[in-house]
């Protein structure tokens, strides 16, 4: 699997292109900025454009040539980001340091999801937000992008349950025309988040 994306990440052009992603965007500017966490962030696209509106970003992806693209991105744009090569096994970080964590298109298989998901609500400043945009099972039948294994892919109650120590205020499916490079390209069904962890209220 790191071969592949290796692989992919190698190429001269921007496979998933140089603008953020259209929703995570449009969420992230809602917020006052702060720390965000970017995991599997490939070739910096999102993070690029966090660190442009002020975010302090930290990335990570197991992708040498992800890292590689996204760092020149960042220089292309004079901007600062923290990018490490991690797993999902292997990223560490300190609890409740993040106000905001977005994924974008970050499929896994399902035992790795599941936990993976409930560390980063660990991760999660209290009254941060987590903005996810990724693939649904429907996508299954489509060919604009996304992994060819159903159980990779996201259904709403899946994610509700996920995320079920956060307060979610938006949870659904749609069909969208993506046009994010050439692997993210035609009609797809997606699922979109976005959920806050609680403010941790003080004892009197």
């Amino acid at each position: 699997m790191k071969d592949m994306w290796d692989s992919r990440y190698s190429r001269l052009e921007y496979v998933y292109g140089e603008s953020p992603n259209l929703f995570f965007s449009h969420q992230l500017l809602k917020l006052t900025t702060g720390k965000l966490l970017l995991p599997a962030e490939g070739e910096g696209r999102n993070a690029v454009f966090a660190a442009k509106s002020g975010w302090h970003v930290e990335a990570f992806d197991f992708s040498e040539s992800a890292k590689a693209k996204a760092m020149q991105l960042a220089s292309k744009h004079k901007v600062v980001i923290n990018y490490d090569i991690s797993s999902f096994d292997d990223f560490k970080a300190n609890e409740e340091v993040y106000d905001c964590i977005g994924l974008t298109y970050v499929h896994m298989p399902k035992d790795v999801r599941k936990d993976f998901h409930g560390k980063l609500t660990e991760l999660l400043s209290h009254g941060g937000t987590i903005i996810l945009e990724g693939f649904s099972k429907n996508q299954i039948k489509n060919t604009s992008g996304g992994p060819k294994d159903i159980s990779m892919l996201f259904s709403v109650d899946e994610l509700k349950s996920d995320f079920n120590n956060l307060i979610i205020s938006s949870l659904y499916e749609e069909e969208v025309l993506l046009e994010e490079g050439e692997f993210h390209k035609g009609i797809a069904s997606v699922i979109r988040l976005v959920a806050h962890k609680p403010i941790n209220k003080k004892k009197h």
